[in-house]
């Protein structure tokens, strides 16, 4: 007689084991024969993993090899990314996430998540109850118009949300039955996909305006309705919708937006541990932006706010800490061609489109890169940066790789290895006084899954500014004093586990504090200890 639960249980892959089913459990469940007859333990199924990993030729593959794990065994799968985070977190995200995303419909192999095409507008709910967990309380989602900084991949930015979940599980232990990457397939722009027999979406161009913002708030009212203690993550949506998307939901549903608010999070966490680097305070920092989108005005207002909340001084005082610099030139008052949400950063100031001359007028304290313009800062911009500081702020953010404004070999080497260095993307070691140092990575998986797990642990209805403020503030005082000697600003991804959960406590206690949770607890940090998901085989 077919053995139907055996094989179901060989197929879910959050109850698979594969070969480290015991013999007991293996006569059970009915999987003698079913499998090989040697019983391994958990890290000798890892030991396999690593030693098959290094035969691939190329990191796309070997992120090929990784999903395919995830998708038949998720204990396995996550305790390879945490045996070596370093290692495995640019495997499974940036930078080959990017790859991954181009290819994405010449790769596929298995559908993970939901897809949701606006074809299916008047439906979304019925769609999304296919989902067979009733219990989600993280949802990613995209439209794929604005992939890292490959623009409209429409539904091959599916790579994205799933990508993102795998970091809150590994770096934060939010458990993984709890997440749910979606794609809003609402068209694409791209010819390239339109035309590519293996495009995976809907082959239409984007919808207009008013049909997107109706199939975007059934999909929120659908997600409220079947998952009331949910949170969404916007991510990767194309600037002309994320920042009203954020405005339109932050203070109805329990949403945040990870390119705006947790890029904020990181980048201000970088200014912060500068500020530790250099003896100096937040309100003594002025930063100037290469790039005005949603990242870049994120970036801003949360420095804003934090020199606000640390200096006393007002709003518009702290404004003036800022400028913004995009493809026309700076944010200056007069500038009749932005969007809502880049007006309030005009500039009292000329108008330049030189941002070597921007530098030199306003003499900026760091310089953030957010434009996904390769090599925007060159030798003569980082050498304007030298001019006017003894230790410049040089962070190159955006990515993958081959959209980094700089690479840190240039920034040492232009800085004379006096640079105070994030990027966003994962760069090589770098030889920097007689030594080899790994450069700093100011990276969003420092932020959002720390987010994610106090969400979990405080049930939090609301996610506020002031979250990723704290959030920002726990980051920073977690570098080593020693990594500022040679311009390091975040601590080592291979604590990232350690770290992402003391980043998680303190964002706790301020939605604890703010009103904002559901849960009451006397010590977060020991409740998030406790839930933190770790990957273990059950008995």
């Amino acid at each position: 007689m077919h053995n139907q639960q055996a094989f179901e249980l060989l197929h879910d892959p959050f109850r698979n084991k594969g070969t480290a089913f015991t013999e007991e459990e293996r006569l059970a469940n009915g999987l003698e024969g079913l499998l090989p007859p040697t019983v391994e333990t958990l890290d000798e199924q890892v030991e396999r993993i690593l030693k098959q990993i290094v035969r691939w030729d190329n990191d796309l593959e070997r992120y090929m090899m990784l999903r395919s794990l995830q998708d038949r065994n998720r204990t396995l799968f996550y305790r390879v990314l945490t045996s070596d985070p370093e290692r495995f977190l640019p495997l499974v995200y940036t930078p080959t996430v990017g790859d991954a995303c181009e290819q994405f419909g010449h790769i596929l192999r298995r559908s993970h998540g939901v897809y949701l095409p606006v074809t299916a507008r008047g439906r979304v709910k019925d769609l999304l109850s296919n989902w067979e967990e009733r219990d989600v309380r993280f949802i990613v989602v995209t439209d794929g118009s604005r992939i890292l900084g490959l623009g409209d991949l429409g539904a091959s930015g599916m790579g994205i949300p799933i990508g993102k979940l795998a970091l809150y599980t590994a770096c934060a232990g939010v458990p993984p039955r709890l997440s749910l990457p979606i794609m809003l397939d609402v068209g694409t722009d791209n010819e390239g996909f339109l035309n590519d027999p293996l495009y995976a979406g809907i082959r239409q161009k984007r919808c207009d305006d008013e049909t997107y913002y109706a199939f975007l708030d059934e999909f929120v009212q659908a997600v409220q309705e079947l998952f009331p203690k949910c949170c969404i993550q916007f991510e990767d949506f194309s600037m002309n919708h994320a920042a009203p998307l954020l405005a339109k939901y932050r203070d109805e549903v329990c949403c945040f937006n990870d390119d705006i608010q947790g890029t904020a999070g990181v980048a201000v966490a970088g200014i912060y541990a500068a500020c530790r680097a250099k003896g100096e305070s937040i309100g003594d920092q002025r930063i100037l932006f290469l790039g005005a989108g949603s990242a870049g005005t994120g970036i801003a207002e949360l420095f804003v706010e934090a020199i606000v909340a640390d200096t006393g001084k007002t709003r518009e005082e702290a404004m003036k800490h800022v400028q913004l610099f995009d493809v026309n030139g700076l944010l200056v008052q007069g500038r009749t061609d932005l969007m809502p949400f880049q007006k309030p950063f005009m500039a009292d100031a000329p108008a330049c489109d030189d941002f070597v001359e921007a530098i030199k007028s306003f003499r900026p304290t760091g310089i953030i890169g957010v434009s996904t313009v390769q090599g925007a800062f060159n030798e003569q911009v980082v050498r304007a940066m030298v001019e006017v500081n003894d230790r410049p702020l040089i962070f190159p953010y955006s990515n993958p790789t081959s959209r980094a404004e700089c690479t840190a070999e240039e920034a040492y080497e232009w800085t004379d290895g006096r640079v105070l260095f994030g990027s966003g993307t994962p760069m090589p070691p770098v030889k920097v006084g007689g030594k080899m140092i790994k450069p700093s990575q100011g990276n969003n998986v420092y932020i959002f899954p720390a987010v994610g797990m106090a969400i979990f642990a405080t049930g939090a209805w609301r996610v506020p500014q002031e979250a990723f403020l704290a959030a920002a503030r726990s980051l920073a005082m977690q570098v080593p004093q020693s990594f500022f000697e040679n311009g390091r600003l975040y601590p080592d991804r291979g604590n990232i586990r350690a770290v992402s959960l003391n980043v998680a406590g303190a964002v706790a206690r301020t939605l604890s504090q703010l009103g904002h949770a559901r849960n009451h607890c006397d010590d977060w940090d020991k409740r998030i200890a406790e839930l933190a998901y770790r990957p273990e085989y059950s008995t």
